[in-house]
């Protein structure tokens, strides 16, 4: 018994691990869009296919645990998450995942989700979805990953806009109806911005190590006190983009009951923002408050989509 016990002990590790490195609360990131996608396509064109969702759905979450793993991998190999940083998923740092293992989860991944867009391609007829999923490659890898590192040139939250609005979204209505214009580019206009906005935040506890280390981000490119002061009208902004969904009878009520309750989280949120003394640090701890921003105005945007 003792024996059986010791023998486990190492593979759960290596399982709490890899849990680790792939950061599962950030899923809700791709969750969304992929759902808005469907339900879209399900009440412009009545095509509700399950199988379909779930492949895409598949394929989106592979190409998130690539990014999550790619930035872990190349943050590290540059110098810049480093044991006085608190940026990524840290198991490389503490010793429990290697770099040479995570290339190999990479590669891995990425031939797993080109075989997936293989078949996803053949099963809508639409040879077009491979730009959709080449772009998203391409954007997941480059984040950090030298020649491009637009990650590290302040240009994260405009290629995350494209690829959790416009690719995820858009891509996932195409794939179903064939179609892409003005109804499902408005929808994901305001996912793009508020999964961007989670990147944003994300940023912000580490305006000065990133500096440091010669990673130029959007936050830090601004300064603290416009970062701030951006931070505080990102979310109007995306209030305005859902109302107007609203007025214009693109989507329904329900999206009022997501604006409505990220008011007081956004208004909790800014103030430990400007209470924090120049311990930027200390900001991380507050992140869960930008994702449950997002996961109300995301849900009351689905819902308000299927009951419109």
């Amino acid at each position: 018994m003792h024996t059986s016990h010791t023998a486990a002990s190492p593979r759960k590790q290596m399982l709490q691990a890899w849990w680790q490195a792939a950061r599962p609360p950030f899923y809700i990131a791709t969750l969304i869009p992929v759902l808005l996608g469907f339900v879209a396509a399900g009440k412009d064109f009545g095509r509700w296919d399950v199988a379909g969702l779930l492949g895409i759905m598949l394929i989106c979450l592979l190409q998130h645990l690539a990014a999550n793993l790619a930035n872990d991998l190349f943050d590290h190999l540059l110098g810049v998450d480093t044991g006085d940083t608190i940026g990524g998923s840290r198991v490389i740092q503490q010793g429990k995942i290697t770099p040479r293992a995570l290339a190999v989860a990479l590669v891995l991944l990425y031939g797993g989700t080109v075989a997936c867009t293989a078949v996803g391609v053949s099963y809508f007829g639409l040879p077009r979805l491979w730009w959709v999923a080449l772009f998203a490659m391409f954007s997941s890898y480059f984040y950090v990953a030298p020649p491009l590192r637009y990650g590290h040139r302040a240009m994260g939250e405009v290629m995350v806009f494209a690829n959790m609005g416009l690719a995820m979204a858009g891509g996932t209505y195409y794939a179903f109806t064939g179609v892409f214009d003005a109804r499902i580019v408005n929808l994901a206009m305001p996912v793009g911005l508020m999964v961007a906005g989670i990147l944003y935040y994300q940023s912000l506890p580490e305006m000065e190590t990133d500096k440091a280390a010669g990673k130029h981000t959007l936050a830090n490119v601004l300064g603290p006190r416009l970062a701030v002061g951006v931070l505080l009208v990102w979310w109007p902004v995306v209030w305005g983009l859902l109302l107007r969904l609203w007025v214009t009878g693109a989507a329904g009520w329900p999206v009022l009951v997501g604006v409505a309750g990220s008011v007081p989280l956004h208004i909790i949120l800014m103030r430990r923002v400007r209470s924090n003394g120049g311990h930027w640090l200390s900001l991380d701890a507050h992140g869960h408050l930008v994702r449950k921003m997002y996961l109300l105005c995301g849900v009351s945007l689905i819902l308000s989509v299927l009951f419109r």
